[in-house]
């Protein structure tokens, strides 16, 4: 079952009905880019650590870029089901190396929803068009989860910060044009009330990008440290507030872990898709896999798990939409469905056998890739303990 041949996932217990037919229109667009333009060339992805920057520019020629970004910046003004689509036909594909998720739905979300007009003027067109790649700078070397630890700096001078510090694991780095990062403002010591957002133009002298990071799995995406060196920002830059940048954090973070739930749930009907094709093609003692009654309940099981995730995450899109997510039932997406995903792709690499453990098998790619998915975003430790804080 090696090659590209991506089968469609099993039709649902219980049907959606979150998509009406203009969804659909939409999701066929995006199934042919993913599988003709990305799936294809994993191995060039993998080999040089990011994708091609003329994707960028492709993806924006479809409208896959920042598609519920209003129409007066450059967007397509349409619902976030489209993001969900979007997300769905990523993983559907087994691609976990373009970065367009971030870019679109939390990089393009700041800038709407907190930034000045002149900046969302100057720079959402450009990431809706694929003229400028968006990331977020968060995590730090040593702080983690924790980003009240954060030590980048931006200290006042005259109409401008000067920024000091580095960050690490950041999606979209190495190509990107622009990032938003969380700096301290004012007294460091004040922790999440000394918090700002500010956004950084990656030309700007001071500013500069590590090599891209090897990582274990997701070899194909761009991650990357970012180094800060008495970088002049002008305060115009500054997103929001100062001292607002944590309370702007939080609101967008739900949004963020339920963005990780849609790609699991989209990734293990994937997985779950290609072990049932290949069970049932290959033949151990004479008969396939899938006649043998072991098999046969594994995947019962599995496709009984997968159903319950799918039907869950679809209710916390339906909350998000009404803009009623509560944050425990994002932190549970993340950490139940990311746990889920994991399991589910462990079983089906026992389901292939040796060739469960072979990189020409979908399935092997996902073993390496999926597992980083309990990690960022907050890890899933995190995720409980914001849980059993709504109590």
């Amino acid at each position: 079952m090696s090659g590209l041949h991506i089968p469609t996932p099993m039709n649902p217990m219980i049907p959606r009905t979150l998509f009406g037919p203009e969804h659909e229109d939409f999701r066929r667009t995006a199934r042919r880019f993913f599988e003709e333009e990305l799936a294809p060339h994993r191995e060039k992805w993998e080999e040089q650590q990011h994708i091609d920057r003329h994707l960028w520019n492709k993806a924006g020629e479809l409208g896959l870029l920042c598609p519920t970004m209003p129409v007066e910046y450059g967007g397509s003004g349409v619902d976030r089901l489209y993001s969900v689509i979007l997300m769905e036909e990523q993983a559907r594909a087994g691609d976990s190396a373009s970065g367009f998720s971030l870019h679109s739905d939390i990089v393009a979300n700041y800038l709407l929803n907190f930034a000045t007009e002149e900046l969302k003027q100057k720079w959402l067109p450009k990431m809706c068009s694929g003229e400028a790649v968006g990331s977020i700078a968060m995590t730090e070397p040593g702080t983690g989860s924790d980003l009240q630890a954060v030590r980048t700096t931006a200290v006042a001078d005259g109409d401008d910060y000067i920024v000091n510090g580095s960050k690490i694991f950041i999606t979209n780095g190495y190509l990107c044009d622009i990032a938003v990062v969380v700096v301290k403002t004012g007294d460091p010591s004040k922790g999440a009330e000394s918090i700002s957002l500010l956004l950084i133009e990656a030309d700007r002298p001071g500013f500069s990008k590590g090599r891209p990071l090897k990582k274990v799995g997701m070899r194909g995406q761009d991650t990357c440290e970012l180094f800060f060196d008495n970088v002049r920002v002008p305060k115009s830059n500054l997103i929001g507030m100062e001292g607002m940048g944590f309370i702007m954090l939080m609101k967008e973070l739900a949004w963020e872990r339920l963005m990780i739930g849609i790609m699991c749930a989209a990734g293990a009907e994937s997985v779950l898709a290609h072990t049932l094709d290949y069970v049932r093609q290959r033949k151990v003692f004479g008969k396939p896999v899938a006649a043998y009654q072991n098999t046969r309940f594994k995947l019962a099981e599995l496709r009984s798990e997968v159903q319950i995730a799918r039907i869950f995450i679809d209710r916390c899109i339906e909350e998000q939409i009404k803009g009623t997510l509560q944050v425990d039932a994002a932190a549970a997406s993340k950490y139940w469905v990311s746990d889920l995903l994991s399991k589910v792709v462990d079983e089906c690499v026992q389901l292939h056998g040796g060739y469960g453990f072979m990189l020409e098998y979908p399935v092997a790619q996902a073993y390496i890739d999926t597992r980083a998915n309990r990690i960022y975003g907050g890890t899933n430790e995190i995720m409980k303990e914001l849980i059993s804080r709504t109590f």
